[in-house]
C-alpha cells in the first residue's frame, strides 16, 4: 500500500510538472505570436505614417504649384493689362496723374503677388486666411463674385489637416474658374463644438455625376484626399445649376 501511495504521489507530481511545462510552452508560444503580431502592427503603422507624410508633402507641393500657376495667370491677365493700359494712356497723351494711377495699381498688385509667392507665407498662414486670400484674389481681378462666411468660433486645426482642406478647396476653385463657367462662388466654414463643416458652391454649368467622363480628375481625387485625414467629402452637381462640395471633419 505504501508503494502504491508513493507511485500515485510520483504520478501526480509528474502530471503537475508536465502540465506546468505544457502551460509554460503555451505561454511562450503565445508570447512569440504576440510579439510577431506587435512587430507587424508597428511596421504597418510606420509604413502608414510614411505614406501619410509622403501624401502631405505631395499636397504641399501641389498647393505651391497651383499658387504659382495662379500667379502666372494673374501676371498675364491682370498686371500685364495694367501695363498695357499705361502704355496706351501715354500714347494717347493722357495726364501723368492717370498714368501714375494705373502704374501704382499695377505696383500694388505686384506687392500682393510677392507676398503670395513667399514659401513661408504659404506655410504658416491659417486655413481661413488662405481661403480668404483666394476669395479676395478672385474678386480683385474680377474672375468671379466670391464670398466667404465664417460660422462659430474659429479653431486652430492640425496643420496637416488644414493643408489637405485647403488643397481640396483649391482644386474645387480651379474647377469652378476654369471649367464651370460660374459667375458666383460661395464658401461657408462652420466651426462646431466637436466638428467642422466646409461647404463650397458655384452656380456653374454643373455635370452629370453618373457620367465619369464629365468629372475632372481633381474632383475625383477630392474624396481620396479627405479620407487621408479621416474626413468625409461629398460632391453634388446638377447640370445647369452648379456644383457643390461638403467636407465634414470631427476634431
Amino acid at each position: 500500500m505504501a508503494e502504491d501511495s508513493s507511485d500515485i504521489g510520483q504520478l501526480t507530481i509528474l502530471i503537475a510538472v508536465g502540465t506546468l511545462v505544457f502551460l509554460c510552452i503555451i505561454i511562450i508560444i503565445l508570447f512569440i505570436i504576440f510579439q510577431k503580431r506587435k512587430n507587424i502592427l508597428l511596421l504597418e503603422q510606420k509604413e502608414s505614417e510614411k505614406r501619410f507624410e509622403q501624401e502631405i508633402g505631395k499636397t504641399q507641393i501641389e498647393i505651391r504649384e497651383e499658387t504659382f500657376r495662379n500667379i502666372s495667370w494673374e501676371l498675364h491677365d491682370n498686371i500685364g493689362q495694367l501695363i498695357t493700359l499705361a502704355k496706351i494712356q501715354l500714347q494717347n497723351g493722357d495726364t501723368i496723374e492717370s498714368v501714375l494711377e494705373t502704374l501704382n495699381k499695377g505696383l500694388k498688385e505686384l506687392r500682393t503677388l510677392s507676398k503670395a509667392i513667399n514659401p513661408e507665407a504659404l506655410k504658416n498662414i491659417s486655413l481661413v486666411t488662405a481661403i480668404n486670400q483666394e476669395i479676395n484674389r478672385f474678386n480683385r481681378i474680377q474672375y468671379i463674385d466670391a464670398k466667404l462666411e465664417i460660422i462659430g468660433e474659429q479653431k486652430k486645426l492640425n496643420p496637416e489637416v488644414e493643408i489637405v482642406f485647403f488643397r481640396i478647396l483649391q482644386e474645387f476653385f480651379s474647377n469652378t474658374i476654369k471649367h464651370a463657367k460660374a459667375t458666383e462662388l460661395n464658401v461657408i466654414i462652420d466651426y462646431g463644438d466637436a466638428s467642422i463643416d466646409i461647404t463650397a458652391k458655384d452656380n456653374g454649368k454643373g455635370f452629370d455625376k453618373n457620367n465619369l467622363d464629365s468629372v475632372g480628375i481633381g474632383l475625383t481625387n477630392i474624396c481620396k484626399r479627405a479620407q487621408l485625414i479621416n474626413a468625409k467629402a461629398t460632391i453634388d452637381s446638377v447640370v445647369g445649376e452648379g456644383t457643390s462640395i461638403h467636407i465634414h471633419y470631427v476634431y
